[in-house]
């Protein structure tokens, strides 16, 4: 994995583990995992806070904390 490619955290609570992917592989990477440990349920996962902080910095770039976007006309 080059040292410029972003990687991903992914957790699994049930296995106990925690690994990171580098973001192109991230889809498979948890696919793979989930099939061949939990018979395909989603149970491995992008590390939670990450998810959250993706989720603030996407509704921030898409003005949605903007008190104009949140008022009702």
């Amino acid at each position: 994995m080059s040292t410029d490619e972003p990687s991903v955290p992914i957790v699994c609570d049930e296995c106990e583990t925690e690994t990171r992917v580098p973001l192109d592989d991230l889809a498979d990477a948890l696919e793979k995992h989930n099939a061949e440990k939990h018979g395909g349920d989603s149970v491995a996962e992008v590390d939670p806070a990450i998810k959250d902080r993706l989720a603030d910095l996407v509704a921030e770039d898409l003005g949605l904390f903007d008190e104009e976007a949140t008022e009702r006309p």
